[in-house]
């Protein structure tokens, strides 16, 4: 089955309008997006970009409708109607949450095999398997979403749907992974930085990212890929009692995950991490715009920020560099860490949460290292 054939004219149509909003989507991939986006998804990305959407949410959706107008083409050989109907909102859930028992004695239980060899074709499929039930709610949602931004209304809130999700994840229970196997704690990042020993700017960088993201609470890889030094705000150095004064930075956030944006949320670097950031400034001549930037073979610094997939790869070849297993770390062990290596050193969790900005003690007490709370006094009271 194929989407109905489409003009050369009204593609290429569509991918210069989805040049307009190339800062916030994947732009690598605005071939493929011209191809499977509709001109009324195109509107709904421009209308959501207008509207000031966070750039990671509207990548979100941007990614989770690209996957439905796929499944869509491929399920059904049509792009998706909306409102959607409730039986397309079923076999959706179907075709991606199924047990793989039943998969073995009943081959038309799960994902039609043509569908998932054009799934999986395209790009779109890569693991074996149903999907996690937290990616069909996530997309599911993202779908409810973009559908009300159509002034729609549709069955996503009925019964039936939440009684097949709820039977679906009952039928195969799921252990949760870590989004790192590993926290980056305190020991583990100084194995990292003794990698970036050199005054090399690539060393210099990485040091930097490693310090900053880890020090200021565990920021996520977009919020040290989006860093820009117009965040950037000295303070006054802050007295010890053993020693000359620190150097003492704010770093005022904007938009992130959980802020919004209206309200400035702060957290500081002090000492260490602020002399790496200032080294790497200085030696790549950055006085404004973005911080982190990537490097090119003959030494040059671009003038475009890292990507955020990038934050994660320079993580993972550090270990490497390390001598420990990069496979078992990422750029979200720097959260956990922080939050681990703050409980190891007796840091109440309400002031490590300050300068992390979690919204709830749920919430940040769930990063906390599996293995230190397993080893931890509090599972040997007996």
């Amino acid at each position: 089955m194929s989407k109905p054939k489409t003009s050369p004219t009204a593609v290429e149509r569509r991918a210069e309008e989805l040049d307009t909003i190339a800062s916030v989507l994947p732009m690598e991939r605005r071939d493929e997006l011209a191809e499977l986006l509709t001109d009324q998804d195109i509107e709904t990305l421009r209308h959501l970009v207008n509207q000031g959407m966070g750039d990671n949410t509207l990548r979100a959706l941007t990614s989770d409708l690209t996957y439905l107008e796929a499944w869509g083409l491929s399920a059904t050989g049509k792009s998706l109607p909306w409102p959607a109907p409730e039986a397309l909102l079923l076999k959706f859930v179907a075709h991606h949450l199924w047990d793989p028992q039943r998969r073995e004695t009943d081959a038309s239980h799960g994902m039609p095999a043509a569908v998932d060899e054009k799934l999986r074709s395209q790009g779109f499929l890569k693991s074996v398997g149903p999907h996690a039930p937290a990616t069909v709610r996530r997309r599911l949602a993202n779908w409810s979403t973009l559908t009300k931004w159509r002034g729609l209304d549709g069955a996503f809130a009925s019964p039936a749907l939440k009684s097949a999700i709820r039977l679906a994840v009952r039928a195969v229970p799921r252990t949760r992974g870590r989004k790192s196997a590993k926290a980056v704690t305190g020991d583990v990042l100084a194995k990292l930085l003794s990698t970036c020993g050199t005054d090399s700017l690539r060393d210099l960088r990485d040091r930097a990212i490693l310090m900053v993201a880890f020090a200021s609470g565990g920021r996520r890889r977009s919020e040290i890929a989006g860093l820009r030094v117009e965040q950037l705000v000295e303070e006054a150095p802050i007295e010890v009692a053993d020693g000359p004064p620190l150097p003492s930075l704010a770093i005022h956030l904007g938009r992130t995950k959980t802020n919004s944006g209206e309200q400035d949320g702060v957290v500081y670097l002090t000492g260490r991490p602020v002399d790496a950031l200032n080294a790497w400034t200085a030696a790549a001549k950055i006085d404004k715009g973005s911080v982190f930037r990537g490097i090119g073979r003959w030494g040059t610094v671009s003038k475009r920020a890292l990507d955020p997939q990038s934050v994660n790869a320079i993580l993972k070849q550090r270990a490497e560099m390390a001598g420990l297993e990069p496979g078992e770390f990422s750029a979200h062990g720097l959260r956990s860490g922080y939050l681990t290596e703050a409980a190891n050193r007796g840091i109440p969790l309400p002031e490590a949460m300050e300068q992390s900005r979690h919204r709830s003690v749920q919430q940040a007490s769930s990063y906390y290292n599996s293995a230190t709370r397993r080893s931890g006094r509090a599972a040997r009271l007996l």
